[in-house]
């Protein structure tokens, strides 16, 4: 069965469940739909679901992203961008730098196939840290910087990611290539964000009807995507930029207040919609992967990435350490383990051309980062904040 409307009410149906037994539990909810997909997977009245790149880039990433921007403030981000830029470029080489050279020395992969993997796999998922955050109801610098950095990243990922593709079709690739394709995809994806947000705010400034002001809110996110993606610009940064708007301009008078509720609430439940759906999904096609006979090289990548991580993250802050945007240890802790892995990661491999060798290695071993990464370190952020005094909680129980 593909993901029709029958399909697509059984997978609601099963988070709804999940949700109310995950709140009770006290567990992420996120690791809680992981582990639904894998248990539905294996059910023998499961059916047979699939997960596309095309589903998650066309259908299930705008809302995400744009649900995730309409909450940032530009004052705040403005102040902490030197640090998220720096991540985001800086921080992805340097981890990619680590994969690559592990997938090629120690297992003996082409340099193109470790280069694909590494940067695949190096940018941390927007969709798996904005789900884990609002989870824990953070809201406050640390919320903001590992978002931030998620939603960046995927720039230079995506630029990466298309270089390699290029040399392994046998294109020629050289330093300027690289720069230009960088500049083009990031500033061309904020131009596609900032004209089609500005035209729907523009119109949306002539309506005082809220559920039109939803339809041009839902044109902000999904066009922005859509037209960056067809120019192969970033979609993600367009639809970002597209949300930091809306929520930073639209909402200061262009927009009513019934239709600022309104809008919120939306994007509020089409965000929890598109969450269910991926986890659920990554949980099923998590099932069907032959993680026995490429342990090694499964462990290996984990190993790798963690690594990868912990360096960029510590080098890139360690750059702040005497600035006004110093980043704190604890932070930094946090940054690290909270680098989750997820949607993007699986859509870049889930697109990669078939005759690519070591495919079904790269299939396998996005897989069990991504199954580490929610499953282990999505049960485990959360102590890790109140062992730090990081977490809601912890601060109300502190001392004064």
């Amino acid at each position: 069965m593909g993901l029709s409307i029958e399909g697509t009410e059984v997978l609601l149906l099963v988070a709804a469940i999940v949700s109310m037994l995950a709140r009770r539990l006290r567990l992420p909810y996120t690791v809680g739909l992981v582990l639904a997909g894998i248990a539905f997977a294996l059910h023998p009245l499961g059916g047979e679901f699939h997960l596309t790149k095309q589903l998650i880039f066309n259908a299930l990433l705008p809302p995400l992203i744009f649900e995730a921007s309409l909450q940032i403030r530009w004052k705040e981000l403005q102040k902490d961008l030197p640090v998220t830029v720096t991540l985001a470029t800086l921080g992805v080489l340097l981890s990619a730098a680590v994969i690559t050279l592990g997938m090629h020395f120690i297992l003996g992969w082409e340099w193109t196939s470790g280069i694909l993997f590494a940067v695949l796999i190096s940018a941390t998922d927007p969709v798996s840290v904005i789900a884990t955050f609002k989870e824990l109801g953070i809201k406050n610098r640390m919320q903001l910087l590992v978002e931030a950095e998620s939603l960046f990243n995927d720039g230079t990922a995506a630029v990466l990611f298309a270089v390699a593709l290029a040399a392994t079709a046998g294109g020629t690739v050289t330093v300027v290539h690289f720069g230009t394709s960088f500049l083009v995809t990031i500033i061309g994806g904020i131009v596609c964000g900032a004209v089609i947000a500005g035209l729907c705010l523009l119109l949306a400034g002539r309506t005082q009807d809220h559920l039109v002001e939803i339809c041009f809110t839902s044109i902000s996110a999904y066009g922005s995507f859509l037209l960056a993606e067809h120019y192969h610009l970033s979609g993600i940064l367009a639809t970002m930029t597209a949300g930091i708007l809306i929520g930073n301009i639209g909402f200061l008078g262009i927009i009513t207040e019934k239709g600022r509720e309104e809008v919120e609430g939306f994007w509020e439940f089409f965000a929890f919609v598109a969450n269910s759906l991926i986890f659920l999904l990554m949980g099923i096609r998590m099932a069907h992967q032959p993680f026995i006979s490429l342990w090694i090289a499964a462990v290996l990548a984990i190993v790798l990435v963690l690594v990868g991580r912990a360096l960029a993250v510590y080098v890139c802050c360690a750059l702040f350490s005497r600035s006004k945007v110093k980043v704190e240890w604890p932070l930094q802790h946090v940054l690290f383990w909270g680098g989750l892995r997820g949607a993007l990661g699986l859509a870049l491999v889930l697109g990669l051309p078939p005759i690519l060798p070591h495919r079904q290695e790269l299939l396998t071993c996005t897989f069990a980062v991504v199954a580490f990464s929610v499953i282990v370190q999505g049960l485990t952020i959360t102590p890790l904040l109140k062992k730090l005094n990081l977490s809601p909680a912890s601060e109300s129980t502190s001392p004064p």
